[in-house]
């Protein structure tokens, strides 16, 4: 308490300065309409600017929240597109007249679950991802990966209860059915394991025409991949003397080094193509070539 009366006795001329010069302004912008419209002008600034910043750390501290919500809205969108559904023709079904049947009648056929990276490689021959989902959230192999802005990553090749594991693109053994957007030509892309910047499109004749810029989408004949999605652009072009084929590098659309979230799609109807495949090739084998 001595200390209290020993620091206002040495500082009074001062602290007395300061009580007068705030009592002065407050009668200043109490009393005259001027002055106190421009102090209320310069606080709504003052005030508003440190909302403003307060406002962005908030905002930072709930990115993670705000990225999650805005994924999973991604993922509802995504399941509504028209690609994901087949139409069937109902022209050659025989109906009665009496029974109303709405023809449009769409069957799903991509299913898309969100999932977040827990675990990425891109430093290795054979990279791997490793998602927050697995069997007990439906995830099964041979789906197809894309990231959360619709570029390729890779397809799942393993699971466990509540993980699994995804091929990267960026994988020896990883082969994607492919096409040039411009010309639709196929091909297929792999990872010659050496920039995880580029992978390689093969299988592209020389008389198409190819440029640098030049968009590479899925393919529309794979099992996994939806047809159209990004994987990169042509870097370079080169030819392959051995082969006589286009030998183009690719810069993908997905920086390997920093994926956090991604969808995984799910083809519905993948058994059934895979099973009219197997049982056609027997049938084939099957048939004896008839002798005259």
């Amino acid at each position: 308490m001595r200390n209290i009366f020993a620091f206002i006795r040495r500082h009074f001329v001062f602290l007395a300065f300061v009580v007068l010069e705030i009592l002065s302004l407050w009668m200043l912008f109490s009393y005259n309409s001027h002055h106190r419209a421009v102090f209320l002008g310069v606080a709504n600034e003052v005030t508003g600017s440190i909302n403003r910043q307060v406002d962005k750390v908030d905002d930072y501290f709930h990115l993670v929240e705000e990225n999650r919500r805005v994924h999973r809205m991604n993922d509802s969108l995504l399941n509504l597109m028209k690609a994901n559904f087949n139409v069937p023709d109902t022209g050659a079904q025989p109906r009665t007249d009496s029974v109303r049947q709405d023809s449009l009648v769409k069957y799903r056929r991509w299913l898309y679950r969100d999932a977040k990276v827990v675990y990425n490689s891109v430093n290795f021959e054979n990279n791997y991802i490793q998602l927050n989902r697995g069997a007990n959230q439906g995830i099964r192999d041979n789906m197809a990966v894309i990231s959360s802005d619709g570029a390729v990553i890779g397809v799942i090749v393993n699971t466990s209860p509540n993980f699994s594991q995804v091929l990267s693109l960026l994988h020896s053994k990883s082969n994607v059915p492919s096409a040039l957007k411009k010309t639709g030509t196929i091909g297929t892309v792999r990872w010659d394991g050496l920039d995880p910047r580029f992978v390689v499109l093969q299988g592209i004749s020389k008389d198409v025409d190819v440029k640098p810029g030049d968009s590479v989408l899925t393919s529309p004949y794979a099992y996994n991949y939806p047809p159209g999605f990004f994987i990169g652009r042509i870097a370079k072009v080169a030819v392959n003397k051995a082969t006589g084929f286009y030998e183009l590098k690719v810069q993908t659309a997905v920086n390997f080094a920093t994926v956090q979230q991604v969808f995984v799609i799910e083809n519905l109807q993948r058994s059934e193509q895979l099973q009219l495949e197997s049982e056609t090739e027997k049938k084939i084998e099957q048939v004896k070539p008839r002798t005259r």
